[in-house]
C-alpha cells in the first residue's frame, strides 16, 4: 500500500484494501430462510404500510405497485440522466447554496481553483454530506458534514505520487469536519450570510469535550490530554441527526483511515484490526502530528469513531463526543421518543458484515426541561433479525458481554458480536417516520463476496438462508422497514420487513430485478442517505455505481427518489451530476425548500469551464412557493 497512492480512493474501496469484505452476513440468511419456507420472496417483501399484521410475524405485500407517473406525488417523476447537470421536475427550480471554498466569513481567501493552507477553515469545507436546518431566533441555520476530502483536487499543485507537506496536511484537516451557517433568501434562492455570529468551522483540531461511560477510561488518555477528557477534532462526518433540544448530532465514520504509524513492524494494539486500524493511513497526517502515529499515541484512535453533540446556537459551545452512544463507524443518528418519554436513538454501522444499533435513556425527555445525562446515561442495544420476521434488540450490558461499561463504548463491535447481533449489508442512514410507528434502515449493497469470510471479529458471514438480504450478489442495496412491538421504540421486540429491494428489471432476472415497486421507469441502485418527512414520505438519496453499463445499465447518475410507505410507489425526484453522490438532506421550517447535497461531483461541476469539481449544497423549491414533494 505504501507504493501507490490510495488518498483519493472511496472509503468503501479503502476497506476493501485493509481487509477484503465477507461474502455474505447474518442478514442474508435469516432472508434466505424465510424464503425457502415461503418460495421466493413470500411475505418478507412488503409493498404499502397498510398492509401490516402486527404481531404475526412477515407482513403481507399489497397489489399497489409504482407505475411511476406521479400518482401520489405534486411532481412528475423525471427519467435518468447521465450527464453532469442537476436535474429536477418541471415546476422546480436549484441553485448552489454554498460549494467548497465559499466564503463563511469576509477575511476567507478568494477561491481560485485551489487554494493553500491560509484561511481554509474560514470557508465551506469540502465533500459534503448529513445536514440539519435549525430555526434559531428567526434566522435559518444549517450544519452539515463534510465527510472527507479529495487531495488530488484540494490541493492540485501537491502533483501525483509526491509527499505532502505539512501544510497541504494542515489544509486537509481545515477541509473536513463541520460547517455551521447562517442562509437566508437571496435575489436568485438561498446565499450564505457572510459574518453571521452563527457561522462557525469544526475541523480536526477544533477542542471537544469526551462525556458519558468511557470519559477518562485509560484508552482515552494520551500524553496531551492524560485526564481522557478533551480531544481535539472530529473526522469523517458522514450522516448527521437532531436532537428533540436542538442541537445537531455529527457521526464519525470511517476514523481508521486517518491513523498510521511511522514505525512499520509496531504490534497493532488490541481492538484495532476490528476497526480497521492498521500502519498506513490515507492522508499521512502521522508525518506531522505524533497524535495520529500509533506508534507514539497508540490511544488516539480510541478517541475518535463516536457521535459528537454541537449546540449550533452558541459558536462558543464546546462540542461534545457522546460515548454512550457507542464506537463504530457511525453512519447516522435517528432519534425519537418511546412511549415512556425514554429518548431513542438508532444507529447503523456502515461496514459490511457489521451491526445495528439502538440506544436508550435512563432518564426521560420533556420539552423545556433539563436534557443533563439523556445522552450520556442509557443501555446500547444491537440488533437480531429472525427469519420469520420478528426481531429482538439485545442488550449490551457488562453480565451479556463480560464487559465493563466503558468497554462497551470503546469496543462496542465486540460487545455486539458477543450477544449474538446479525451481520449485515453496510448499514446505512437510519430514518424514524413520524406519521406511521416504524423505521426504516438503507442496506446499500455488498457487491464483493468471496466464500468462506467472517467480519473482523470472527462473526459468521458465510453463505446461508434469510436474512434481510435475498440475494447472493447484492449489488443493488435494499432498505430494511421495522415496526416496534406496541408501536413503542422503547419495546425490545420488533416486526420486519423489505420496504424496497433495489434491481434493475432491464438487464436483471428474479431478485436481481428488484422489488415490484421498482420499474424501468424508477430504478435505482445503493440506497444510502434518507429522511421521512412529515408527511410520512421517505425520501431515498443514492450513492452507487453510475457508469450505465453491465448490471448498471440503464440506471443513469446517482439520484433522489420518494417513496410512498402506503401505496409503495416510488418516484425519482433529482438527478446529480455525473460521478457525484446524493447525500444530505434538510428542508427549511414550511417545507417549501429542500437542501440536498452532491458529494464528490465529477467533471468541472457546478462553474464549469476549467474549473475544478466542487461539493456543494443546493436549494431546490417549487416555482409556485408550494410545499414540495
Amino acid at each position: 500500500m505504501k507504493d501507490i497512492d490510495t488518498s483519493d480512493l472511496s472509503w468503501d474501496d479503502w476497506d476493501e484494501k485493509v481487509r477484503p469484505a465477507p461474502e455474505t452476513t447474518d442478514f442474508d440468511q435469516v432472508v434466505d430462510r424465510a424464503m425457502g419456507r415461503r418460495g421466493f420472496l413470500g411475505s418478507i417483501l412488503a409493498i404499502g404500510s397498510g398492509a401490516a399484521v402486527m404481531g404475526t410475524g412477515f407482513l403481507r405485500g399489497t397489489t399497489a405497485m409504482a407505475d411511476t407517473q406521479g400518482a401520489g406525488f405534486a411532481f412528475n417523476p423525471i427519467p435518468i440522466f447521465t450527464d453532469n447537470e442537476v436535474h429536477v421536475p418541471e415546476g422546480y427550480i436549484w441553485r448552489v447554496v454554498a460549494r467548497w471554498g465559499d466564503p463563511l466569513f469576509s477575511n476567507a481567501p478568494e477561491f481560485a481553483n485551489g487554494h493553500g493552507v491560509d484561511g481554509s477553515d474560514l470557508m465551506f469545507g469540502e465533500n459534503t454530506d448529513g445536514m440539519e436546518l435549525f430555526e434559531i431566533d428567526g434566522a435559518e441555520v444549517i450544519a452539515i458534514n463534510h465527510e472527507y476530502v479529495n487531495p488530488a483536487i484540494n490541493i492540485p499543485d501537491r502533483g501525483e505520487g509526491v509527499p505532502p507537506t505539512a501544510d497541504d496536511v494542515m489544509t486537509l484537516m481545515n477541509l473536513q469536519g463541520v460547517s455551521v451557517m447562517e442562509v437566508a433568501r437571496g435575489e436568485d434562492g438561498y446565499e450564505v450570510v457572510v459574518d453571521s455570529p452563527y457561522n462557525r468551522r469544526i475541523h480536526h483540531n477544533t477542542p471537544m469535550t469526551i462525556a458519558g461511560p468511557a470519559a477518562g477510561h485509560a484508552l482515552l488518555q494520551t500524553s496531551a490530554d492524560p485526564s481522557g477528557t478533551q480531544v481535539l477534532g472530529t473526522m469523517n462526518n458522514c450522516g448527521s441527526g437532531r436532537t428533540l433540544w436542538g442541537t445537531y448530532l455529527t457521526c464519525e465514520e470511517n476514523f481508521n483511515g486517518y491513523f498510521g504509524s511511522t514505525d512499520p513492524e509496531l504490534a497493532l494494539p488490541e481492538g484495532f484490526d476490528r476497526y480497521g486500524i492498521d500502519h498506513d493511513s490515507r492522508y499521512a497526517y502521522e508525518l506531522y502530528h505524533a497524535r495520529y502515529d500509533i506508534s507514539q499515541e497508540p490511544n488516539e484512535a480510541n478517541r475518535f469513531g463516536y457521535i459528537v453533540e454541537i449546540d449550533p446556537a452558541d459558536p462558543e459551545a464546546q462540542p461534545v463526543k457522546r460515548t454512550a452512544l457507542g464506537r463504530f463507524k457511525h453512519e447516522n443518528a435517528a432519534m425519537t421518543l418511546a412511549a415512556d418519554g425514554r429518548v431513542v436513538v438508532y444507529m447503523g454501522d456502515d461496514e459490511r458484515g457489521e451491526f445495528m444499533y439502538r440506544y436508550v435513556s435512563n432518564g426521560t425527555y420533556s420539552e423545556g426541561g433539563s436534557t443533563e445525562g439523556l445522552l450520556d446515561d442509557g443501555t446500547l442495544y444491537a440488533a437480531v433479525f429472525h427469519d420469520d420476521g420478528t426481531g429482538e434488540w439485545r442488550a449490551l450490558t457488562p453480565e451479556a458481554t463480560s464487559m465493563d461499561q466503558a468497554m462497551i463504548c470503546i469496543h462496542t463491535r465486540q460487545a455486539a458480536s458477543a450477544v449474538g447481533a446479525t451481520t449485515m449489508d453496510r448499514p446505512e442512514w437510519i430514518a424514524v417516520s413520524g406519521v406511521h410507528p416504524e423505521a426504516y434502515c438503507c442496506l446499500t449493497n455488498n457487491s464483493r463476496r468471496a466464500e468462506g469470510f467472517t467480519n473482523a471479529g470472527g462473526d459468521p458471514a458465510g453463505y446461508a438462508p434469510n436474512s434481510p438480504n435475498p440475494r447472493v450478489d447484492n449489488h443493488y442495496g435494499q432498505i430494511v422497514r421495522w415496526r416496534p412491538a406496541g408501536e413503542d421504540h422503547g419495546a425490545d421486540g420488533f416486526d420486519w420487513d423489505l420496504y424496497v429491494m433495489a434491481g434493475n428489471p432491464v438487464v436483471g432476472m428474479g431478485p436481481y430485478a428488484g422489488s415490484d415497486n421498482v420499474t424501468e421507469g424508477n430504478m435505482f441502485n445503493s440506497p444510502d442517505g434518507m429522511q421521512v418527512d412529515t408527511h410520512g414520505m421517505v425520501w431515498i438519496q443514492t450513492d452507487g455505481d453510475d457508469s450505465n453499463e453491465g448490471p448498471y445499465a440503464g440506471m443513469g447518475n446517482n439520484q433522489m427518489l420518494v417513496g410512498d410507505p402506503v401505496s409503495g410507489e416510488i418516484a425519482r425526484f433529482l438527478s446529480g451530476p455525473s460521478g457525484s453522490e446524493v447525500t444530505g438532506l434538510t428542508w427549511n421550517a414550511d417545507r417549501t425548500v429542500a437542501f440536498v447535497g452532491i458529494q464528490h461531483p465529477g467533471g468541472t461541476w457546478p462553474d464549469g469551464g476549467d474549473a475544478l469539481p466542487r461539493s456543494s449544497v443546493i436549494a431546490v423549491w417549487r416555482e409556485d412557493g408550494a410545499a414540495i414533494g
